[in-house]
């Protein structure tokens, strides 16, 4: 699934993504590292990989760059 980098806090490799319908999603540090990046910049689109947690919501599970 695609999305655009919405915040992001280096120290942590913690953040937030817009989803394209606009609803946002948080990613914490192990979803940031499972995606093998360095850094990534507000505005950056990005794929991301979700699973279900055990009350139903979504989490993000991977941050990566979008590449084409």
């Amino acid at each position: 699934m695609q999305a655009t980098a919405y915040t992001f806090d280096p120290q942590t490799r913690s953040g937030s993504v817009l989803l394209d319908d606009g609803t946002p999603l948080s990613f914490d540090g192990a979803a940031f590292d499972a995606g093998g990046l360095r850094l990534l910049r507000v505005g950056q689109r990005v794929r991301i990989e979700l699973a279900a947690t055990d009350s139903g919501e979504q989490r993000v599970t991977l941050v990566t760059l979008q590449t084409f």
